[in-house]
């Protein structure tokens, strides 16, 4: 019975200040992609990871290529000890990850395509906080309440979106500063508890409308190909099937929903139906998210998810 692994990327939030140093002092493979990376944009990678603070590494155009280059680094240190994936499958930015893992973009097309993706969400981003007084939109978990009840929320209240189905208990809520708290009031009202995020804008909702033009330009001449293991798609919920497919959803991405419990089950089937191979699930990258909300699931149980970021957790595989 051969041993076969699940990817799951973390998206934007789960940056912090010195991720993954340990990773990069004990392989060298992982060092020679924050050394390549810094080569390819002209930015100290190594610097922004471990030297800068945490309102720092929280603005898109840091945080979107701190983290994708971060779990770069952690599956070279994993191809190093023969561990890669079989299926692949990312958390919003972690998508982008997850398309290097499954053969749809070059590793160079990836670094280039996420640094000019979290440029032009940060751009974005600052326009409609100076649209609102200086106020900073975002993001805020909603944690207790139905997804259901979630979006009845949202929909009640201009500029606030549901827009991360997290799980049956954390639905988040993207939306401009007054919006947020419009919807966090009226959650806590409900029941629940709010969560303001850690990231520098309303993603996965309309008010990204320009940003996805913009991507859109940006992706004009890179190619993607066809996914060579299981990928799956924020944007649908479902295993992607081609690079064409994947290529619009990267852009439908920036203002569409992120349907992760949806993925999550069609990951679970595929996990569940194959009888000759040996599954784990990991999450290779910064923090432990996604670990978290996999553990929420029926299947999390059977088939538990484990973070890997660390020299230790990379060695104990």
């Amino acid at each position: 019975m051969a041993k076969q692994y699940a990817f799951l990327f973390p998206g934007q939030g789960a940056q912090a200040p010195g991720m993954i140093k340990d990773v990069a002092e004990s392989f060298p493979s992982a060092r020679n992609v924050i050394d390549t990376v810094s080569s390819l944009i002209g930015l100290d990678m190594a610097q922004l990871l471990w030297e800068s603070d945490a309102a720092t590494l929280s603005r898109s155009d840091n945080s979107q290529i701190a983290i994708t280059t971060a779990s770069l680094a952690i599956m070279a240190a994993l191809k190093d000890k023969g561990i890669e994936p079989a299926a692949a499958m990312g958390f919003s930015l972690g998508e982008f990850p997850a398309l290097y893992a499954a053969g749809v973009l070059s590793f160079e097309d990836v670094i280039r395509v996420v640094r000019k993706r979290g440029l032009i969400m940060q751009e974005v981003c600052e326009e409609i906080a100076s649209a609102n007084e200086g106020h900073a939109p975002g993001m805020s978990a909603i944690i207790g309440l139905p997804p259901e009840k979630v979006t009845e929320i949202a929909a009640n209240i201009p500029d606030a979106y549901a827009a991360n189905m997290n799980s049956q208990k954390q639905t988040v809520i993207s939306g401009t500063f007054d919006a947020l708290t419009k919807a966090e009031e009226a959650a806590k009202a409900a029941g629940a508890r709010a969560i303001r995020l850690k990231v520098a804008g309303p993603f996965h909702c309309p008010l990204m409308q320009k940003a996805a033009d913009n991507f859109a330009k940006e992706l004009e001449n890179v190619s993607f190909a066809d996914p060579k293991i299981p990928l799956f798609s924020n944007v649908t919920g479902k295993q992607a099937a081609s690079g064409k497919d994947v290529k619009e959803s990267a852009i439908l991405h920036l203002t569409h929903r992120v349907r992760w419990t949806d993925e999550e089950a069609v990951l679970a089937q595929i996990i569940g139906s194959d009888n000759g191979n040996e599954w784990s699930v990991i999450e290779p990258g910064p923090g432990k998210v996604l670990t978290g909300l996999w553990k929420q699931t029926s299947f999390g149980e059977s088939h538990p998810s484990v973070p890997v970021n660390t020299a230790e957790a990379i060695n104990s595989l």
